[in-house]
């Protein structure tokens, strides 16, 4: 299944185990092959700086396994990078574990930090409440927002809702009768369907959510007729919508998307409803001003070329490109739409 908050000042305790951060803590640590601070090449970056000078060397932490969204978009930054020849050297390190809060464990102490960069995203926000761990993104400097993938609703073919204010009907009448298929507990998947829950007057935590580890297991009870609805990333349905075994409800998208047909967008029901579930790239805290200009100026350098949109074609994703303030503007909204959402499913956690 797809990927996939905190108080609306952003401020979300969190807690990980000692021994965890420092079993990661070698893993992370870094080779001395030069810093963007000692190399002077930190400039002023952003709209305002004069001709960009290239990075010397950055690690981008993926904080998940090999092949994984994170990954993958840590990759694809990465070539993006070098290839735009924004910076000399670019590594990608993967430090799985916990909705991504293993590595932003141990990269948050790192402030100041020259030349590290970690992959964040809805999965890591939602990882923080759900986990009830004690650092936060907060810790961290918001960059850019990079990628992102709408969330889709649907029914088999056979079963009688036609869109989203039908299903809902349904399971606000009888919220045990109708069992919807999504991703992990605190996914993406499940938050959408919260968020749909409080706009059509349902409790989210009364949903019959059923959670499978894949979109593959969530199709077959689908097909099988084990599940009445189903949740997902826009990809993960989207042949079997082409096909007619499934049809689609809803796209949380505000406008069609070309290729898939569904009966109505977020925006026609609620413009609050846009949906995505985005990854970003972001670097420790208490870096100064100049690289974190630098860094935003890189990675809207790599948003305009022609690397990049390769990337976003390759993998399907959505461009929702958002850089430097609106970008930590954005988070902060964010953070307190996914916070209400996974209190009223009673999946947040409470750090102390």
């Amino acid at each position: 299944m797809s990927d996939s908050v905190v108080s609306p000042e952003g401020n979300f305790p969190m807690r990980i185990p000692r021994l965890v951060t420092a079993a990661v803590a070698a893993v992370l640590a870094m080779t001395a092959c030069g810093s963007n601070a000692e190399s002077g090449d930190s400039g002023s970056g952003g709209e305002a700086a004069g001709e960009f000078k290239p990075l010397a060397r950055v690690e981008i932490i993926a904080p998940a396994a090999p092949g994984s969204g994170w990954d993958q978009t840590a990759r694809a930054v990465q070539e993006a990078m070098k290839t735009g020849g924004l910076a000399r050297s670019v590594e990608v390190t993967n430090v799985p574990g916990a909705s991504g809060t293993v590595a932003l464990a141990q990269v948050a102490p790192q402030k100041g930090k020259s030349d590290l960069l970690i992959a964040s995203g809805l999965a890591m926000m939602s990882g923080i409440i759900t986990n009830g761990t004690d650092v936060n993104l907060d810790d961290l400097t918001p960059l850019a927002r990079v990628v992102g993938e709408y969330e889709v609703i649907v029914v088999p073919k056979d079963v009688p809702f036609n869109n989203a204010d039908e299903l809902f009907a349904a399971i606000k009448a009888d919220p045990k009768s109708v069992a919807v298929a999504g991703g992990s507990a605190g996914s993406a998947d499940q938050i959408f369907i919260g968020l749909l829950a409080q706009h059509y007057g349902v409790k989210p935590a009364d949903v019959n959510y059923v959670p499978y580890s894949g979109g593959g297991e969530a199709t077959t009870a689908l097909l099988g007729g084990k599940v009445q609805a189903g949740v997902a990333g826009l990809n993960e349905f989207a042949e079997q919508i082409k096909t007619g075994n499934l049809k689609g409800l809803l796209i949380s998208s505000t406008d069609p998307v070309e290729g898939v047909t569904f009966a109505q967008t977020a925006t026609q029901i609620d413009p609050k409803l846009e949906f995505q579930n985005w990854r970003s790239i972001m670097a420790p805290g208490g870096i100064d001003d100049a690289l974190k200009g630098q860094y935003v100026d890189a990675l809207t350098r790599m948003h305009e070329g022609p690397d990049w949109s390769a990337a976003l074609k390759k993998n399907g994703w959505n461009d929702n490109f958002l850089a430097g303030d609106e970008f930590a503007t954005w988070l902060k909204e964010e953070n307190a739409r996914v916070q209400t959402v996974l209190a009223d499913l009673g999946l947040a956690k409470q750090a102390g």
